[in-house]
Protein backbone atom coordinates (compact mmCIF):
# COMPACT_ATOMS: atom_id res chain seq x y z
CA UNK A 1 0.00 0.00 0.00
CA UNK A 2 1.42 2.95 -0.86
CA UNK A 3 1.63 5.76 1.73
CA UNK A 4 0.68 9.37 1.31
CA UNK A 5 3.04 12.15 2.14
CA UNK A 6 1.57 15.84 2.64
CA UNK A 7 3.25 18.93 2.47
CA UNK A 8 1.54 21.69 3.42
CA UNK A 9 2.13 25.61 3.33
CA UNK A 10 0.85 27.47 6.87
CA UNK A 11 0.55 30.44 5.48
CA UNK A 12 3.31 33.90 5.84
CA UNK A 13 2.61 33.99 9.85
CA UNK A 14 -0.84 35.06 10.59
CA UNK A 15 -2.91 32.38 11.92
CA UNK A 16 -6.23 33.80 10.27
CA UNK A 17 -4.41 33.40 6.93
CA UNK A 18 -3.99 29.67 6.56
CA UNK A 19 -6.48 28.00 3.68
CA UNK A 20 -9.27 25.67 4.55
CA UNK A 21 -7.70 23.33 2.71
CA UNK A 22 -4.54 23.31 5.05
CA UNK A 23 -6.79 23.69 8.44
CA UNK A 24 -8.99 20.57 7.34
CA UNK A 25 -6.04 18.76 6.34
CA UNK A 26 -4.57 19.38 10.63
CA UNK A 27 -8.04 19.18 12.12
CA UNK A 28 -7.74 15.27 10.87
CA UNK A 29 -3.90 15.03 11.56
CA UNK A 30 -2.65 13.32 14.34
CA UNK A 31 1.04 14.35 13.95
CA UNK A 32 2.42 17.04 11.71
CA UNK A 33 6.12 17.64 11.55
CA UNK A 34 7.32 20.95 11.13
CA UNK A 35 10.54 22.68 9.55
CA UNK A 36 10.27 24.93 12.63
CA UNK A 37 8.31 25.96 15.38
CA UNK A 38 9.65 29.35 14.53
CA UNK A 39 6.68 30.82 13.01
CA UNK A 40 3.55 32.70 14.50
CA UNK A 41 0.82 29.82 13.03
CA UNK A 42 2.21 27.33 14.84
CA UNK A 43 0.38 28.99 17.94
CA UNK A 44 -3.07 28.69 16.61
CA UNK A 45 -2.89 25.30 15.13
CA UNK A 46 -5.10 22.60 16.21
CA UNK A 47 -4.59 21.95 19.87
CA UNK A 48 -4.44 18.36 19.67
CA UNK A 49 -2.13 17.87 17.12
CA UNK A 50 1.50 16.05 18.41
CA UNK A 51 3.81 18.75 16.83
CA UNK A 52 7.63 17.68 15.77
CA UNK A 53 9.65 20.05 14.49
CA UNK A 54 13.31 20.00 13.16
CA UNK A 55 14.70 22.99 15.10
CA UNK A 56 17.55 21.51 16.70
CA UNK A 57 18.98 20.25 13.30
CA UNK A 58 19.34 24.10 12.84
CA UNK A 59 21.86 24.23 16.00
CA UNK A 60 23.85 20.92 15.11
CA UNK A 61 24.37 21.12 11.17
CA UNK A 62 27.41 22.76 10.17
CA UNK A 63 25.31 24.48 6.95
CA UNK A 64 21.77 24.79 5.32
CA UNK A 65 22.29 22.13 2.75
CA UNK A 66 23.15 19.78 5.60
CA UNK A 67 20.20 20.92 7.86
CA UNK A 68 18.18 19.93 4.64
CA UNK A 69 19.38 16.79 4.05
CA UNK A 70 18.44 15.82 7.37
CA UNK A 71 15.25 17.01 7.60
CA UNK A 72 14.50 15.39 4.00
CA UNK A 73 16.32 11.97 5.43
CA UNK A 74 13.81 12.04 8.56
CA UNK A 75 10.66 12.65 6.22
CA UNK A 76 11.31 10.11 4.12
CA UNK A 77 12.25 7.50 6.71
CA UNK A 78 8.45 8.55 8.11
CA UNK A 79 6.41 8.38 5.01
CA UNK A 80 8.13 4.25 4.08
CA UNK A 81 6.04 3.61 7.33
CA UNK A 82 2.63 5.59 6.94
CA UNK A 83 1.23 8.73 6.00
CA UNK A 84 2.76 11.90 7.13
CA UNK A 85 1.69 15.55 7.25
CA UNK A 86 5.27 17.92 6.52
CA UNK A 87 4.16 21.37 7.37
CA UNK A 88 6.27 24.74 6.19
CA UNK A 89 6.39 28.60 6.27
CA UNK A 90 4.09 30.41 3.50
CA UNK A 91 3.59 28.09 0.71
CA UNK A 92 5.53 24.85 0.21
CA UNK A 93 6.88 25.87 -3.76
CA UNK A 94 8.10 29.39 -2.59
CA UNK A 95 11.76 29.07 -1.11
CA UNK A 96 11.44 26.15 0.46
CA UNK A 97 14.26 24.11 -0.12
CA UNK A 98 13.29 20.96 1.47
CA UNK A 99 10.45 20.23 -0.56
CA UNK A 100 11.48 19.85 -4.55
CA UNK A 101 14.32 17.43 -2.75
CA UNK A 102 11.27 15.11 -0.90
CA UNK A 103 9.55 15.54 -4.04
CA UNK A 104 12.26 14.21 -5.98
CA UNK A 105 12.68 11.47 -3.66
CA UNK A 106 8.93 10.56 -2.98
CA UNK A 107 8.80 10.25 -6.68
CA UNK A 108 11.85 7.97 -6.55
CA UNK A 109 10.28 5.58 -4.19
CA UNK A 110 6.92 5.47 -5.04
CA UNK A 111 5.40 7.49 -2.39
CA UNK A 112 2.57 9.88 -3.39
CA UNK A 113 2.64 13.28 -2.73
CA UNK A 114 -0.08 16.28 -2.26
CA UNK A 115 0.83 19.52 -1.96
CA UNK A 116 -1.84 22.20 0.10
CA UNK A 117 -1.04 25.23 -0.61
CA UNK A 118 -0.50 28.59 2.09
CA UNK A 119 -0.10 32.33 1.14
CA UNK A 120 3.56 32.85 0.64
CA UNK A 121 5.15 35.83 2.35
CA UNK A 122 5.01 37.70 -1.05
CA UNK A 123 1.31 38.98 -0.54
CA UNK A 124 1.34 40.57 2.63
CA UNK A 125 4.51 41.84 2.22
CA UNK A 126 3.67 43.79 -0.99
CA UNK A 127 0.63 45.29 0.98
CA UNK A 128 2.94 46.39 3.62
CA UNK A 129 4.65 48.20 1.21
CA UNK A 130 1.36 49.14 -0.61
CA UNK A 131 -0.28 50.97 2.82
CA UNK A 132 2.88 52.33 3.26
CA UNK A 133 2.92 54.53 0.21
CA UNK A 134 5.70 53.13 -1.44
CA UNK A 135 5.90 52.45 -5.61
CA UNK A 136 7.16 49.74 -6.62
CA UNK A 137 8.58 49.92 -10.42
CA UNK A 138 10.58 51.49 -12.55
CA UNK A 139 9.91 54.41 -14.50
CA UNK A 140 9.08 54.41 -18.22
CA UNK A 141 12.23 55.10 -20.59
CA UNK A 142 12.67 59.31 -21.03
CA UNK A 143 12.14 58.53 -24.97
CA UNK A 144 8.65 57.42 -24.63
CA UNK A 145 5.58 60.32 -24.66
CA UNK A 146 6.08 62.78 -22.22
CA UNK A 147 2.33 62.96 -21.73
CA UNK A 148 1.89 59.82 -20.66
CA UNK A 149 4.86 60.18 -17.67
CA UNK A 150 4.15 60.70 -13.75
CA UNK A 151 5.84 63.12 -12.67
CA UNK A 152 5.50 62.82 -9.07
CA UNK A 153 6.43 59.05 -8.53
CA UNK A 154 9.41 57.92 -8.39
CA UNK A 155 8.87 55.14 -9.66
CA UNK A 156 5.93 54.71 -11.95
CA UNK A 157 5.06 51.54 -13.81
CA UNK A 158 3.69 49.77 -17.04
CA UNK A 159 0.98 47.73 -17.06
CA UNK A 160 -2.61 46.66 -18.53
CA UNK A 161 -2.99 44.84 -22.02
CA UNK A 162 -3.36 47.86 -24.13
CA UNK A 163 0.22 48.94 -23.04
CA UNK A 164 1.53 45.33 -24.72
CA UNK A 165 -0.13 46.68 -27.72
CA UNK A 166 0.66 49.92 -28.00
CA UNK A 167 4.18 50.82 -25.69
CA UNK A 168 3.27 54.65 -26.42
CA UNK A 169 0.28 54.90 -24.71
CA UNK A 170 0.66 52.93 -21.56
CA UNK A 171 -1.49 53.44 -18.36
CA UNK A 172 0.41 53.51 -15.00
CA UNK A 173 0.16 52.81 -12.14
CA UNK A 174 2.33 53.86 -9.45
CA UNK A 175 0.51 52.06 -6.93
CA UNK A 176 0.65 48.42 -8.21
CA UNK A 177 2.94 45.46 -6.95
CA UNK A 178 1.97 42.99 -9.61
CA UNK A 179 4.56 40.45 -9.38
CA UNK A 180 4.17 39.62 -12.98
CA UNK A 181 5.00 43.51 -13.91
CA UNK A 182 8.45 42.92 -13.66
CA UNK A 183 8.83 42.24 -9.35
CA UNK A 184 12.02 40.26 -8.73
CA UNK A 185 12.27 37.74 -5.63
CA UNK A 186 15.48 36.08 -4.06
CA UNK A 187 16.43 34.50 -1.12
CA UNK A 188 19.09 36.18 1.10
CA UNK A 189 21.15 33.22 1.37
CA UNK A 190 21.49 32.21 -1.88
CA UNK A 191 22.07 36.06 -2.74
CA UNK A 192 24.99 36.29 0.24
CA UNK A 193 26.86 33.53 -1.11
CA UNK A 194 27.22 35.23 -4.25
CA UNK A 195 30.15 38.57 -5.41
CA UNK A 196 27.21 40.25 -7.63
CA UNK A 197 23.09 40.21 -7.76
CA UNK A 198 21.83 38.65 -10.22
CA UNK A 199 18.85 41.37 -10.38
CA UNK A 200 18.04 43.65 -12.81
CA UNK A 201 18.23 46.86 -11.26
CA UNK A 202 15.53 48.48 -13.75
CA UNK A 203 13.22 46.65 -11.75
CA UNK A 204 12.69 46.42 -7.57
CA UNK A 205 13.22 43.04 -5.83
CA UNK A 206 12.17 41.19 -2.69
CA UNK A 207 15.20 39.48 -0.96
CA UNK A 208 13.11 36.37 1.61
CA UNK A 209 14.29 35.84 4.75
CA UNK A 210 17.09 37.90 5.92
CA UNK A 211 16.83 36.79 9.48
CA UNK A 212 20.21 38.42 10.71
CA UNK A 213 22.38 41.10 10.93
CA UNK A 214 25.25 38.95 9.09
CA UNK A 215 22.72 37.61 6.61
CA UNK A 216 22.00 41.06 6.58
CA UNK A 217 26.19 42.14 6.04
CA UNK A 218 26.56 39.71 2.96
CA UNK A 219 23.62 40.68 1.18
CA UNK A 220 24.78 44.20 1.88
CA UNK A 221 27.53 43.34 -0.01
CA UNK A 222 26.33 41.27 -2.75
CA UNK A 223 23.94 44.31 -4.01
CA UNK A 224 26.68 46.86 -3.55
CA UNK A 225 28.46 45.33 -6.22
CA UNK A 226 25.41 47.06 -8.44
CA UNK A 227 23.31 49.39 -6.46
CA UNK A 228 24.83 52.81 -5.46
CA UNK A 229 25.62 52.87 -1.34
CA UNK A 230 23.21 55.30 -0.56
CA UNK A 231 20.56 53.46 -2.97
CA UNK A 232 17.22 53.24 -0.68
CA UNK A 233 15.55 50.10 0.87
CA UNK A 234 13.48 48.71 3.29
CA UNK A 235 13.22 45.87 5.80
CA UNK A 236 9.60 44.31 5.60
CA UNK A 237 9.41 43.02 9.22
CA UNK A 238 5.62 41.67 10.66
CA UNK A 239 3.57 45.07 9.97
CA UNK A 240 6.69 47.32 10.09
CA UNK A 241 8.81 48.64 6.69
CA UNK A 242 11.68 50.66 7.57
CA UNK A 243 13.71 52.46 5.25
CA UNK A 244 17.43 53.27 4.97
CA UNK A 245 20.24 53.74 3.02
CA UNK A 246 21.24 50.43 1.56
CA UNK A 247 25.12 50.62 2.78
CA UNK A 248 23.48 50.71 6.65
CA UNK A 249 21.21 47.74 6.49
CA UNK A 250 23.63 46.45 8.72
CA UNK A 251 23.62 48.43 11.03
CA UNK A 252 20.34 47.94 12.37
CA UNK A 253 18.68 45.16 14.13
CA UNK A 254 15.60 45.40 12.73
CA UNK A 255 15.74 41.39 11.70
CA UNK A 256 13.90 37.73 12.15
CA UNK A 257 13.21 34.93 10.39
CA UNK A 258 10.33 36.61 8.70
CA UNK A 259 11.93 39.48 7.86
CA UNK A 260 11.96 40.62 3.35
CA UNK A 261 13.98 42.96 2.39
CA UNK A 262 13.36 45.40 -0.80
CA UNK A 263 15.21 46.84 -3.27
CA UNK A 264 13.53 49.56 -5.57
CA UNK A 265 14.65 49.88 -8.80
CA UNK A 266 17.18 52.37 -9.97
CA UNK A 267 15.53 55.50 -10.84
CA UNK A 268 17.59 55.52 -14.53
CA UNK A 269 17.76 52.65 -16.98
CA UNK A 270 20.88 50.74 -15.68
CA UNK A 271 20.45 47.32 -16.47
CA UNK A 272 22.75 45.75 -19.39
CA UNK A 273 19.14 44.69 -20.52
CA UNK A 274 18.17 47.77 -20.52
CA UNK A 275 20.53 48.88 -22.82
CA UNK A 276 20.44 46.34 -25.20
CA UNK A 277 16.13 47.41 -25.61
CA UNK A 278 17.27 50.71 -26.58
CA UNK A 279 19.96 49.74 -29.05
CA UNK A 280 17.53 47.31 -30.52
CA UNK A 281 15.06 50.00 -30.82
CA UNK A 282 17.38 52.66 -32.59
CA UNK A 283 17.69 49.28 -34.81
CA UNK A 284 14.16 48.61 -35.38
CA UNK A 285 11.71 49.80 -38.10
CA UNK A 286 10.63 52.96 -35.87
CA UNK A 287 14.28 53.52 -34.63
CA UNK A 288 16.74 55.98 -36.14
CA UNK A 289 17.49 55.54 -40.02
CA UNK A 290 21.14 56.44 -39.13
CA UNK A 291 21.81 52.81 -36.70
CA UNK A 292 19.75 51.09 -39.09
CA UNK A 293 22.32 51.43 -41.67
CA UNK A 294 25.19 50.40 -39.85
CA UNK A 295 26.74 47.39 -40.33
CA UNK A 296 29.81 45.07 -38.79
CA UNK A 297 32.31 46.43 -41.09
CA UNK A 298 30.72 50.34 -41.20
CA UNK A 299 31.55 50.39 -37.28
CA UNK A 300 34.89 48.98 -37.17
CA UNK A 301 36.43 52.39 -37.03
CA UNK A 302 34.19 54.01 -34.41
CA UNK A 303 35.19 50.51 -32.59
CA UNK A 304 38.81 51.46 -32.74
CA UNK A 305 38.25 55.03 -31.75
CA UNK A 306 36.15 54.00 -28.76
CA UNK A 307 38.80 51.72 -27.73
CA UNK A 308 41.42 54.50 -27.75
CA UNK A 309 39.35 57.00 -25.79
CA UNK A 310 38.95 54.61 -22.94
CA UNK A 311 43.04 54.84 -22.95
CA UNK A 312 42.80 58.47 -22.75
CA UNK A 313 40.87 58.77 -20.10
CA UNK A 314 42.53 56.21 -18.42
CA UNK A 315 45.83 58.13 -19.37
CA UNK A 316 44.72 60.90 -17.77
CA UNK A 317 43.27 59.50 -14.72
CA UNK A 318 39.75 61.06 -15.52
CA UNK A 319 37.24 58.86 -14.24
CA UNK A 320 33.78 60.82 -15.55
CA UNK A 321 35.48 60.71 -18.73
CA UNK A 322 36.45 57.02 -18.27
CA UNK A 323 32.70 56.48 -17.40
CA UNK A 324 30.97 58.14 -19.98
CA UNK A 325 33.53 56.41 -22.97
CA UNK A 326 33.24 53.02 -21.63
CA UNK A 327 29.51 53.62 -22.49
CA UNK A 328 30.41 54.28 -25.98
CA UNK A 329 32.18 51.28 -26.37
CA UNK A 330 29.72 49.00 -24.38
CA UNK A 331 27.37 50.96 -26.99
CA UNK A 332 29.16 50.06 -29.35
CA UNK A 333 29.57 46.29 -28.73
CA UNK A 334 26.02 45.68 -28.10
CA UNK A 335 24.77 47.42 -31.56
CA UNK A 336 27.67 44.62 -32.87
CA UNK A 337 25.44 42.02 -31.24
CA UNK A 338 22.48 43.50 -32.08
CA UNK A 339 22.91 43.24 -35.56
CA UNK A 340 24.08 39.96 -35.61
CA UNK A 341 20.78 39.20 -33.81
CA UNK A 342 19.19 40.58 -36.75
CA UNK A 343 20.94 38.43 -39.14
CA UNK A 344 20.51 35.24 -37.09
CA UNK A 345 23.82 35.03 -36.72
CA UNK A 346 24.91 35.33 -33.09
CA UNK A 347 23.06 36.84 -30.03
CA UNK A 348 24.44 38.70 -26.63
CA UNK A 349 23.31 35.75 -25.05
CA UNK A 350 26.31 33.39 -26.93
CA UNK A 351 28.51 36.33 -26.84
CA UNK A 352 28.04 35.97 -22.37
CA UNK A 353 28.10 32.64 -22.35
CA UNK A 354 31.06 32.04 -24.47
CA UNK A 355 33.41 33.90 -22.32
CA UNK A 356 31.60 32.86 -19.21
CA UNK A 357 32.66 29.14 -19.97
CA UNK A 358 35.69 30.19 -21.31
CA UNK A 359 36.74 32.30 -18.02
CA UNK A 360 35.56 29.17 -15.98
CA UNK A 361 37.32 26.96 -17.70
CA UNK A 362 40.81 28.88 -17.61
CA UNK A 363 40.40 29.31 -13.96
CA UNK A 364 40.22 25.60 -12.66
CA UNK A 365 41.98 27.02 -9.25
CA UNK A 366 39.18 29.28 -8.86
CA UNK A 367 35.94 26.80 -10.58
CA UNK A 368 37.62 23.98 -10.10
CA UNK A 369 39.82 22.12 -7.82
CA UNK A 370 43.32 22.62 -9.49
CA UNK A 371 45.67 24.13 -7.12
CA UNK A 372 48.45 26.80 -7.98
CA UNK A 373 51.10 28.72 -5.59
CA UNK A 374 52.10 31.51 -8.05
CA UNK A 375 51.22 33.47 -10.98
CA UNK A 376 53.53 31.63 -13.10
CA UNK A 377 51.46 28.55 -12.20
CA UNK A 378 48.46 30.75 -13.22
CA UNK A 379 49.86 31.26 -16.33
CA UNK A 380 51.12 27.80 -17.21
CA UNK A 381 47.92 26.65 -16.82
CA UNK A 382 46.54 28.99 -18.97
CA UNK A 383 48.42 28.56 -21.60
CA UNK A 384 47.77 25.38 -21.98
CA UNK A 385 44.37 25.00 -21.75
CA UNK A 386 44.21 27.34 -24.30
CA UNK A 387 46.69 25.27 -26.73
CA UNK A 388 44.54 22.27 -25.94
CA UNK A 389 41.13 25.24 -26.88
CA UNK A 390 43.29 25.70 -30.52
CA UNK A 391 43.38 21.42 -30.75
CA UNK A 392 39.79 20.93 -30.00
CA UNK A 393 38.86 23.55 -32.32
CA UNK A 394 41.12 21.66 -35.04
CA UNK A 395 43.29 25.10 -35.52
CA UNK A 396 46.43 24.30 -33.25
CA UNK A 397 48.73 27.01 -33.21
CA UNK A 398 51.81 26.34 -35.56
CA UNK A 399 54.14 29.10 -34.33
CA UNK A 400 54.35 30.69 -30.90
CA UNK A 401 53.64 34.19 -32.81
CA UNK A 402 50.11 32.75 -34.23
CA UNK A 403 47.37 34.95 -32.51
CA UNK A 404 49.03 38.12 -32.31
CA UNK A 405 46.56 40.61 -34.26
CA UNK A 406 47.70 42.21 -37.42
CA UNK A 407 45.62 45.53 -36.65
CA UNK A 408 47.89 45.94 -32.73
CA UNK A 409 49.37 48.91 -33.36
CA UNK A 410 53.20 48.59 -34.26
CA UNK A 411 54.75 48.93 -31.19
CA UNK A 412 52.16 47.14 -29.02
CA UNK A 413 52.45 44.26 -31.70
CA UNK A 414 56.51 44.32 -31.84
CA UNK A 415 56.21 43.81 -27.99
CA UNK A 416 53.54 40.80 -28.61
CA UNK A 417 55.88 39.25 -30.58
CA UNK A 418 59.01 39.50 -28.57
CA UNK A 419 57.37 38.16 -25.56
CA UNK A 420 55.92 35.40 -27.07
CA UNK A 421 58.82 34.38 -29.12
CA UNK A 422 60.63 34.67 -25.39
CA UNK A 423 57.98 32.33 -23.79
CA UNK A 424 58.95 29.65 -26.40
CA UNK A 425 62.37 29.69 -25.66
CA UNK A 426 63.91 32.32 -27.59
CA UNK A 427 65.58 34.40 -24.89
CA UNK A 428 68.30 36.66 -23.86
CA UNK A 429 69.32 34.52 -20.51
CA UNK A 430 67.21 32.47 -17.78
CA UNK A 431 69.17 35.16 -15.32
CA UNK A 432 66.74 38.52 -15.41
CA UNK A 433 69.74 40.41 -14.62
CA UNK A 434 71.64 39.60 -17.20
CA UNK A 435 69.35 39.58 -20.04
CA UNK A 436 68.64 43.61 -18.92
CA UNK A 437 72.07 43.97 -19.84
CA UNK A 438 71.96 42.19 -23.03
CA UNK A 439 69.23 44.05 -24.04
CA UNK A 440 70.67 47.18 -23.52
CA UNK A 441 73.69 46.45 -25.48
CA UNK A 442 71.31 45.22 -28.62
CA UNK A 443 69.70 48.46 -28.08
CA UNK A 444 73.61 50.59 -27.77
CA UNK A 445 74.15 48.32 -31.05
CA UNK A 446 70.84 49.10 -32.82
CA UNK A 447 71.74 53.01 -32.32
CA UNK A 448 75.28 52.61 -34.10
CA UNK A 449 73.30 50.80 -37.03
CA UNK A 450 71.02 53.76 -37.08
CA UNK A 451 74.04 56.39 -37.17
CA UNK A 452 76.18 54.53 -40.14
CA UNK A 453 73.11 53.60 -42.19
CA UNK A 454 74.18 55.03 -45.78
CA UNK A 455 70.90 56.05 -46.74
CA UNK A 456 67.04 56.62 -46.02
CA UNK A 457 65.83 53.42 -46.89
CA UNK A 458 68.77 51.52 -44.66
CA UNK A 459 68.03 54.14 -41.87
CA UNK A 460 64.46 53.47 -42.31
CA UNK A 461 65.17 49.61 -41.43
CA UNK A 462 67.62 50.22 -39.13
CA UNK A 463 65.11 52.27 -36.96
CA UNK A 464 62.84 49.71 -37.21
CA UNK A 465 64.95 47.39 -35.54
CA UNK A 466 65.62 50.04 -33.26
CA UNK A 467 62.42 50.10 -32.18
CA UNK A 468 61.91 46.52 -32.11
CA UNK A 469 64.52 46.04 -29.77
CA UNK A 470 62.90 48.85 -27.54
CA UNK A 471 60.31 47.31 -27.34
CA UNK A 472 61.63 44.34 -26.22
CA UNK A 473 63.57 46.30 -23.47
CA UNK A 474 60.27 47.38 -22.21
CA UNK A 475 58.91 43.37 -21.86
CA UNK A 476 61.99 42.38 -20.35
CA UNK A 477 61.04 45.15 -17.68
CA UNK A 478 57.61 44.66 -17.48
CA UNK A 479 56.54 47.88 -18.90
CA UNK A 480 53.90 48.16 -21.50
CA UNK A 481 55.79 50.02 -24.29
CA UNK A 482 52.66 51.21 -25.57
CA UNK A 483 51.49 52.45 -22.30
CA UNK A 484 54.95 54.37 -21.82
CA UNK A 485 54.86 55.74 -25.36
CA UNK A 486 51.86 57.14 -25.22
CA UNK A 487 52.46 58.48 -21.65
CA UNK A 488 55.49 59.81 -23.20
CA UNK A 489 53.47 61.79 -25.25
CA UNK A 490 50.85 63.02 -22.90
CA UNK A 491 53.77 64.46 -20.89
CA UNK A 492 55.28 66.03 -23.99
CA UNK A 493 52.46 67.46 -25.18
CA UNK A 494 51.21 69.04 -21.53
CA UNK A 495 54.85 70.65 -21.00
CA UNK A 496 55.34 72.23 -24.94
CA UNK A 497 51.73 73.88 -24.25
CA UNK A 498 52.84 75.23 -20.74
CA UNK A 499 55.78 76.59 -22.99
CA UNK A 500 53.69 78.09 -26.11
CA UNK A 501 51.51 79.77 -23.08
CA UNK A 502 54.69 80.88 -21.26
CA UNK A 503 56.27 82.47 -24.53
CA UNK A 504 52.59 84.49 -25.51
CA UNK A 505 52.70 85.96 -22.03
CA UNK A 506 56.32 87.00 -22.39
CA UNK A 507 55.03 88.42 -26.33
CA UNK A 508 57.96 86.75 -27.48
CA UNK A 509 57.92 84.41 -30.79
CA UNK A 510 59.32 80.75 -30.57
CA UNK A 511 60.70 80.88 -34.33
CA UNK A 512 63.09 83.71 -33.01
CA UNK A 513 64.38 82.62 -30.39
CA UNK A 514 67.69 80.45 -29.77
CA UNK A 515 67.85 76.66 -28.59
CA UNK A 516 69.71 77.94 -25.44
CA UNK A 517 66.45 80.13 -24.57
CA UNK A 518 64.18 76.88 -25.55
CA UNK A 519 65.87 74.76 -23.59
CA UNK A 520 65.94 77.74 -20.70
CA UNK A 521 62.29 77.25 -20.91
CA UNK A 522 61.69 73.94 -21.62
CA UNK A 523 63.63 73.85 -18.08
CA UNK A 524 61.19 76.35 -16.35
CA UNK A 525 58.35 74.39 -17.33
CA UNK A 526 59.87 71.27 -15.86
CA UNK A 527 60.23 72.80 -12.48
CA UNK A 528 57.01 74.53 -12.62
CA UNK A 529 55.39 70.91 -13.11
CA UNK A 530 57.23 69.03 -10.61
CA UNK A 531 56.43 71.85 -7.94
Amino acid sequence: MSHLLTILGLGPGDPNLMTREAWDVLTHARVVYLRTRKHPTVSGLPAHLALRDFDALYESGDDFAQVYAGIVDEIMAAARQGDVVYAVPGHPLVGEATVPALLQRAAELGIQTRLVSGLSFIEPVLERLQQSGVSSHKPEHRSQNAEAQIRDTEYPIRNTASAIRNPKSKIQNPKSFDPLDGLQICDALDLAALHHPPLNPDWPALIAQVYSRAIASDVKLTLMNQYPPEHQVATVTGGAVAWLPLHQLDRTDRFDHLTTLYVPAMSATASFEGLQETIAHLRAPEGCPWDREQTHESLRGALLEEVYEVLTALDEGDLSALREEMGDLLMNLIMQAQIATEAEEFRMVDVIAEIDAKLKRRHPHVFGDAVVNSVGEVLTNWNAIKHQEHVEKGAARQSALDGIPPTLPALAQAQKMAHKAERAGFQWSKDPRQAAQMRLAKVREEIDEVITAGDNTHRQEEIGDLLFTLADLADGFGIDAETALREANLKFARRFRAMEAMIRQRGLDMQALSLAELEAMWAEVKRAEAS
